[in-house]
């Protein structure tokens, strides 16, 4: 069954295995998270629990906030997201999910909102090459042919074309995590995950590796 957890990037650093040789991880606060709702196929159509991360102050909360957390006998929480595929029945409300739920050796995909580059040309965005950097060129960093206008006589939809670049939902999968601080809720992965220092990310089950029985 999916299991999940929501938490904070705290930054990135190295470990060395058994063989001596240095891989990159990423260090990652996970919980304590609450149980706010528990969602189930006849009410819902689908089976999710909803689980909340880091505080928040009733005086910035809305009313609607207020009485959702209520109900789980919760503070408000300022990081509210969803767990698909949860069986809501082995779940109870204002439940704490710490670190311990995930262990060392499993595999699970990290969610997070990517690092915000701002307005980026095609090279930049989409990897396109550029042209020739001699003078006369005419054609250097520019996105080069628009479409075949004789024909088409428009754009095309979906045409890779400079813009804002970032700040956009990633996910990265099959991530394995490699040390479990249940005293600290620390989670060790190796390698890296979207997002900046401090950016929160939500972590699950991977769907795409067998876990360990």
């Amino acid at each position: 069954m999916t299991k999940g957890i929501l938490g904070r990037k705290l930054g990135m650093t190295q470990m060395f295995s058994p063989e001596g040789l240095v891989y990159p991880v990423t260090v990652i606060e996970a919980g304590p998270c609450v149980v706010l709702q528990k969602k189930n196929i006849e009410n819902d159509g689908y089976e999710a629990i909803q689980i909340g991360f880091d505080d928040k102050k009733e005086k910035n909360a809305t009313k609607p906030e207020l009485g959702h957390a209520k109900k789980a006998n919760a503070p408000v929480k300022r990081f509210v997201r969803e767990i698909r595929g949860a069986n809501p029945e082995e779940y109870e409300l204002g439940q704490e999910l710490k670190a311990d739920i995930f262990a060392e050796g499993e595999y699970v995909d990290v969610t997070a909102t990517s690092k915000g580059k701002g307005f980026a040309g095609v090279i930049k965005r989409h990897g396109q090459a550029r042209g020739p950097m001699s003078h006369g060129s005419k054609y250097h960093r520019g996105i080069g042919s628009m479409a075949v206008i004789r024909t088409a006589n428009r754009i095309p939809k979906g045409k890779k074309m400079p813009g804002r670049m970032g700040s956009e939902t990633v996910t990265i999968q099959n991530l394995e995590i490699v040390k479990v601080d249940a005293e600290r809720n620390i989670i060790v992965v190796k390698g890296s995950i979207p997002g900046p220092k401090n950016g929160y990310v939500k972590i699950k089950s991977a769907v795409k590796k067998k876990q360990q029985a």
